[in-house]
């Protein structure tokens, strides 16, 4: 697999010409969008599996991997990810595909309602949009979870502790126990993303696009959940699956939020065949 980097240099901080992605294969252009507190490494298998037919391209988002800095002097929105990201869409060609996961996914929501023509196909899992809860019904409601999680995470690095901040966000997403099973060299790179986390949680509750607007995408969508995966999230696949025009729904027993990472030959099987029938080569 071949791993390109192109950046720009200047004297203050501006994007990269064409921000850091792993790319592989050639094809038709499939671009994959990575979750919270992980990086683009985390669509290696999907890569592999998917080269022999497609150019598969694979980006870090702000704070992630080799991605920009957040920014500090302002809230950073999903639009913003998404203008990060057109230089690799247009490195992918026309017609594309994208897959997302969580807040990758709610990325790519955007990403495809900003240029529906391009964007031939979608798969998301578990698109972590939760603005949409909200809009649907006011707190409390399923995303109190994940805004009860934000600020205990934010007060544990408010008090200097990245341990337990990414605690608390990984064990949200994973269950009880699963930050205490990771190894040490799992463990560096999630406290380094964790950082971060209010900024997420401004970014996916803050999202003003309404529900409605995502009637407008009509290109075949697989959305795609986990058995285990917390209400929140649930909530927000309920509404979308609801409102898509084009949308095919998969549920994962067994498999929880954090499926394409912690089960991706399922996953990534459900993937490739739904794309061998919306994106031939």
């Amino acid at each position: 697999m071949n791993t390109m980097v192109t950046a720009a240099i200047d004297e203050r901080p501006v994007l990269p010409a064409v921000p850091f992605h792993r790319e592989a294969g050639s094809g038709p252009g499939v671009v994959c969008i990575h979750c919270n507190a992980s990086s683009s490494s985390q669509w290696r298998p999907l890569m592999d599996r998917l080269a022999p037919r497609h150019r598969v391209l694979a980006p870090d988002t702000h704070g992630a991997g080799r991605g920009p800095a957040w920014p500090t002097d302002r809230p950073l929105t999903l639009h913003d990810e998404v203008a990060l990201l057109e230089p690799v869409f247009e490195r992918a060609g026309a017609p594309f595909a994208l897959v997302g996961h969580s807040y990758g996914a709610a990325v790519a929501l955007l990403a495809a309602l900003k240029q529906p023509e391009r964007v031939h196909a979608l798969v998301l899992y578990e698109p972590t949009l939760f603005a949409l809860v909200d809009a649907a019904a006011p707190a409390p409601n399923a995303a109190d979870g994940i805004r009860d999680t934000v600020a205990r995470a934010a007060a544990a690095l408010a008090a200097g502790n990245r341990g337990a901040a990414a605690e608390a966000f990984i064990d949200y997403w994973m269950g009880a126990g699963a930050w205490a099973a990771k190894p040490e060299s799992q463990r560096s790179a999630i406290e380094a993303a964790i950082v971060n986390v209010q900024g997420w949680g401004e970014a996916l509750l803050g999202e003003t696009t309404p529900l409605a607007a995502f009637r407008a995408l009509g290109m075949p969508v697989l959305l795609m959940q986990g058995c285990e995966t917390p209400p929140s999230a649930r909530a927000v696949a309920t509404l979308l699956a609801r409102t898509l025009p084009r949308v095919e729904t998969m549920t994962f027993e067994g498999l929880g939020h954090m499926g394409p990472i912690t089960h991706p030959s399922l996953v990534d099987a459900a993937t490739d065949e739904f794309l061998r029938r919306h994106l031939a080569p």
